[in-house]
């Protein structure tokens, strides 16, 4: 379980960095920071 908690925080990380880089809105991937806001809590409760 604490792998999966840590492998979350890294895929956050990646997609933080390209939300500000602006590479996820130039290919349409914005949801992607929506899809990580929605799935914070539920991996903090059941991950951790």
């Amino acid at each position: 379980m604490q792998m999966a908690f840590y492998a979350f925080y890294a895929i956050a990380i990646v997609v933080l960095i390209l939300h500000f880089t602006g590479w996820l809105k130039r290919n349409n991937l914005e949801w992607l920071v929506l899809a990580l806001a929605v799935s914070v809590f539920p991996v903090v409760i059941f991950l951790r």
